[in-house]
């Protein structure tokens, strides 16, 4: 590459990458005819070379040849392998863009147009060769070279557009691949954007972006030279595709549920192709192949530090969790004060108290008259329906107001925003009570036996879940309205009224209107409207989110790869990577932090 290109190429990965926080979908009506024009005109290109140069050169398609030419050059054509492939990479660039589209799409675009184009444009490379033996390798690109004289400039633009085209498939994959990462604690907390409200998918994540945009500049001006890059290319691509198929061979066993034999017969057919073009590529390791290598060796560690720690984190919890019996005793023996308002506390736990917040409790003998405990966990599915996205539970006697909600979401879904986590939040608590107390009065279970189970209600699929709804209002009065109807608004309906009194100042207040059917067991059930009623007061008097603020210590006697690992390496990526908090969108003004010291 010389010194004029360079400066050129630099450019364009930086307008590139600058134009990414707009979204694929602002720009992206003009990759398909840009591509769409790419492939045809290789294929036309082809077609040309074809029968102007050598029309018998579609017998290279038979395999027969390739068994021939590393017969006659043994170890110098098994290296050439290394090289060929420059001649696939780019072309697999679409499937790193199948989270965006369907399989049956891909495959069909793959094989009645960009695989076709492919063949056509080699062999006509292939057969301008043929005639031309003098070519110098070193100094010009054999594609270009075989294309005329009058269409070459044309040609050369159309394809620097088509790379930038591929290029944003792979930006866009790698994105993707981070989020859902992310999303299964394999990878660092990082900001993710969505850049389109009507396509779901289409994402950004700025420190991602600006990182690959200096390692694309920082390899364009190290190696200055196309072979260095497309050394480095090609051993990333086959071991991609030895990866996966190492994967697809375990995929056909443990989910496809096919024999033994069958994957194994895969494993050796296709592997053993891929295997051969992977150790020619080992063979350019020192021109240029050994940057896919490294950086694969840093995320990798990356991705096994932040992991491993995180499960550590967890299993030291799940240890180290307290039951609701001894904070009920120690509530009684530190005279516990309940204060106004909701206290949500996240954990990972799904059952028992966090020791977090034993600690907090017991240094400060007051929390919420109404306790949540909110467990967020992301489920290894594209998506969850939402109303399937809330489980909620009884924490303790009915009369101690204790709850946990755990709120699942797929590595695909987006995390609301915090005013409409919390209304969705108190709907599924308010939800839970009348269906609770609908059961109580039905089953002939007592409620100690019911408490005992400590059962999950979801939320949503539950075909006797009735509408909740609410209105925030700036109202003078500051009523909170409880009103409990029919929700056909028929003559014969009972309705109840409770009204909670308002501060003197005038303030913004949560209204909530619950309907249910008339004549349920419910509606006589005074329990369950007093509990719905200090829920509204609760949600008026204001929501705190409690979180965890971790610290994470080696134990005394590690070795030193651990120490490093866990002491400097996950605390340096904890500090410099966004908290969960800014993930969960919390506010900062309702954030509570409880400081905690994770020994491992």
């Amino acid at each position: 590459m010389n010194d004029a290109v360079t400066p050129i190429t630099c450019a364009i990965i930086v307008f590139l990458f600058a134009l990414q926080h707009y979204g694929t979908h602002r720009v992206g009506f003009l990759f398909a005819p840009i591509i769409l024009a790419w492939l045809i005109c290789m294929s036309a290109l082809g077609v040309y070379n074809i029968i102007y140069w050598n029309p018998q050169v579609y017998m290279a398609l038979n395999p027969v040849y390739m068994f021939k030419f590393l017969k006659k050059t043994k170890k110098s054509g098994w290296m050439s392998l290394g090289g060929i492939l420059l001649c696939m990479t780019g072309s697999e660039a679409m499937f790193a863009d199948l989270g965006h589209f369907s399989y049956s799409a891909i495959q069909l675009a793959f094989t009645s147009l960009v695989y076709p184009a492919l063949i056509l444009g080699y062999m006509g490379q292939a057969a301008y060769l043929t005639k031309h033996h003098d070519f110098d390798s070193s100094y010009q690109i054999g594609y270009y070279i075989s294309v005329p004289e009058a269409v070459r400039w044309p040609v050369l633009v159309l394809a620097i557009m088509a790379s930038v085209v591929g290029s944003q498939a792979i930006i866009s994959g790698t994105f993707s691949i981070i989020n859902q990462s992310q999303a299964l604690s394999c990878f660092p907390r990082v900001k993710v954007v969505h850049t389109s409200a009507k396509v779901h998918g289409q994402i950004y994540i700025p420190e991602i972006n600006w990182m690959l945009m200096v390692l694309c500049i920082a390899v364009t001006v190290g190696f200055r030279d196309t072979k260095h890059m497309g050394n480095a290319s090609g051993l990333a691509v086959i071991t991609v595709m030895l990866v996966t198929t190492c994967l697809t061979s375990l995929v056909m066993m443990l989910c496809w549920h096919r024999p033994p034999v069958l994957a194994l017969a895969f494993f050796v057919f296709f592997g053993s192709i891929e295997a051969l073009y992977f150790s020619a590529s080992l063979t350019k390791f020192l021109d240029g192949a050994w940057v896919p290598l490294l950086l694969a060796l840093i995320l990798v560690a990356v991705m096994f530090v932040w992991h491993h720690t995180t499960v550590k984190k967890y299993e030291f919890d799940l240890h180290n969790k307290v039951t609701m019996e001894w904070l009920l005793a120690l509530c009684d023996r530190l005279g516990m004060v309940r204060v106004p308002g909701i206290g949500l506390v996240y954990t990972d736990l799904t059952s028992g108290v966090p020791a977090n917040f034993s600690r907090f409790v017991t240094n400060l003998p007051a929390f919420h008259r109404v306790l949540v405990f909110v467990c967020v966990k992301s489920v290894p599915v594209p998506r969850v329906l939402p109303a399937e996205r809330y489980l909620v539970g009884r924490v303790g006697p009915p009369g101690h107001r204790s709850y946990r909600c755990i709120v699942r979401y797929g590595y695909r879904d987006v995390h609301q925003d915090v005013d409409s986590f919390e209304t969705e939040l108190v709907e599924s608590l308010a939800s839970f009570i009348r269906l609770d107390a609908l059961f109580r009065c039905s089953d002939a279970r007592s409620d100690a036996d019911y408490e005992r189970e400590n059962a999950f209600t979801v939320i949503g699929s539950n075909p006797l879940r009735r509408r909740i709804s609410y209105d925030d209002t700036h109202d003078s009065a500051s009523s909170v309205e409880i009103r409990v109807e029919s929700p056909t608004g028929s003559n014969g309906t009972n309705t109840m009224e409770l009204t909670a009194m308002p501060a003197a100042a005038p303030r913004v207040v949560k209204r909530v209107r619950f309907l249910v059917d008339p004549g349920s067991p419910d509606v006589e059930d005074k329990q369950m409207l007093e509990e719905l009623h200090e829920l509204c007061e609760a949600r008026e008097a204001g929501t705190a989110f409690i979180m965890g603020h971790s610290h994470v210590k080696a134990k005394p006697g590690s070795s030193l790869l651990r120490r490093l690992a866990i002491g400097y390496g996950y605390n340096f990526l904890r500090r410099n990577c966004r908290g969960p908090d800014v993930v969960l969108r919390v506010p900062p003004a309702s954030l509570l932090e409880v400081g905690m010291v994770y020994v491992l």
